[in-house]
């Protein structure tokens, strides 16, 4: 039995309610989320944050360990899915930097050239969150196609089974849904 026969095996374990499914699986997916953190960092820009790979990884984790609700249908669903977590935990991260730039009750200080780095990196964060949601409320299979894509770094093959999308759709959505979103950032 090859390793994504038996993450997918593992994922409908854990569906079915046990617990230490998730937990033999860790291992077997660790070294993929990490690839998928890094990436997601890099886009998000890493200047001042305390958040860092493995930080991205465990926030990650913790949010999806106890989710027994969702029917995992096979890896690339399960990365889809931790991609999703990790782009929402970086936009709520952004969203803190955001509030605390703004006062947050934190008496003023003077800003440095590191800090106004991190806080426009922030902004692209919460614009490509935004942007993100837009494209969601017009077609949300494109934006699935993103957060495979972009967010989690599949191929577009990979996407396709995640997706339960033929190959040459998930290359047209890929193709409409940048479009969109090069509109929408512009």
């Amino acid at each position: 039995m090859d390793e994504s026969s038996d993450i997918t095996q593992l994922l409908q374990r854990h569906h079915r309610g046990d617990r230490e499914a998730f937990d033999r699986m860790v291992p077997l997916v660790y070294e993929r989320l990490r690839i998928i953190a890094r990436g997601q960092l890099a886009r998000a820009g890493r200047r001042g944050q305390t958040l860092d790979t493995t930080a991205l990884v465990q926030e990650a984790y913790l949010q999806l360990v106890d989710v027994d609700s969702v029917d995992w249908q096979d890896r690339g669903h399960f990365f889809a899915i931790c991609a999703r977590a990790m782009r929402r935990i970086l936009v709520d991260y952004a969203r803190h930097r955001q509030a605390a730039k703004r006062g947050g009750g934190i008496a003023p200080l003077t800003l440095e050239a590191d800090m106004v780095a991190a806080d426009s990196e922030s902004e692209l964060v919460l614009a490509i969150d935004d942007a993100l949601r837009g494209l969601e409320a017009f077609n949300e299979r494109l934006a699935r196609v993103v957060e495979c894509r972009y967010f989690a770094g599949m191929t577009e093959e990979e996407t396709a089974r995640a997706l339960d999308s033929s190959l040459r759709t998930v290359q047209r959505d890929w193709m409409r849904a940048r479009a969109w979103l090069l509109k929408a950032l512009a």
